[in-house]
């Protein structure tokens, strides 16, 4: 069997965008993770951090250090370089190297099902399930033909907004560590006001696990979340108008200091707010 470079690997199956996001390098990452010689994020991006541990992993198991991900690299990873993408239905209870490029696939579509780590647990079952809500599939939790190909084809556009608050980007939408952060983050002193991205109505105007106090408006197609806030301004039921006051910055739930944590949701699935402002 020939064995191809991991670059040249990507290039053929990803082309024609050479520095797209590959849930195969995710999840050759995630098994670089699991052995200790990587600890940049799961971004499923070839660069010189991944090639640099894949050639330590491979240094330390006494293979050539050539840098290529071939079959004994793969079978020295061990539970996390087995079964090739698509060789199987995913469901709850397997763990491979399939696994881990469907749990970084999900965060791409908009579906963050927690640590990208190469086992199908509760949050993975409930990522596909709402993935196949979304697609008017039978929500079943396993990944079979059907929802992988769901999984793979763009995810929605996100719609034109107005800018919550007036304040910098922090973190942004994307792979963070070994996870997804499916929104943006933007630093601001406490009691800074947070404004309606659109037009809608509140529909949730409380307290959320993780996300502290939070207030989700319905645009009608898509919803726009605040999280964070120190108090909400409105209530549920109420119609606001883009650029109205919805809340205050504050640092409620978990968070490292106060901040505004936004998300845009089209039809169920996450999408880059950024694209929008």
């Amino acid at each position: 069997m020939r064995v191809v470079p991991l670059i040249l690997l990507v290039l053929l199956v990803f082309a024609p965008s050479a520095v797209a996001a590959s849930p195969r390098v995710a999840a050759l990452q995630v098994a670089l993770r699991h052995h200790g010689v990587y600890s940049g994020t799961v971004d499923g991006v070839s660069g010189p951090g991944t090639a640099a541990a894949v050639r330590r992993f491979q240094a330390r198991r006494g293979l050539s250090a050539d840098g290529v991900v071939g079959p004994r690299t793969r079978r020295a990873f061990g539970a996390l370089g087995r079964h090739p993408i698509g060789s199987r239905p995913l469901r709850s209870g397997q763990r491979g190297w399939d696994v881990a490029a469907l749990q970084f696939a999900l965060g791409v579509k908009g579906f963050a099902c927690g640590p990208v780590d190469g086992d199908f647990g509760p949050r993975v079952t409930a990522a596909v399930q709402r993935l196949q809500r979304y697609a008017g599939l039978r929500a079943d939790g396993v990944a079979g033909p059907a929802t992988m190909a769901v999984v793979h084809r763009p995810p929605p556009a996100t719609p034109p907004l107005r800018a919550p608050i007036n304040a910098p980007v922090g973190d942004r939408y994307g792979p963070r560590g070994n996870g997804f952060h499916a929104g943006l983050d933007f630093p601001a002193p406490s009691g800074a006001t947070v404004r309606s991205a659109a037009p809608g109505r509140v529909t949730f105007a409380s307290f959320a696990s993780g996300w502290g106090l939070v207030v989700t408006v319905d645009h009608g197609g898509f919803k726009t979340r605040y999280a964070h806030l120190s108090r909400a301004t409105v209530a549920v039921g109420e119609s606001v108008s883009a650029g109205e006051r919805v809340g205050l910055v504050g640092a409620t739930g978990v968070a490292t200091g106060p901040h505004l944590h936004f998300e845009v949701v089209v039809r169920g699935a996450n999408v880059n707010p950024a694209h929008g402002l």
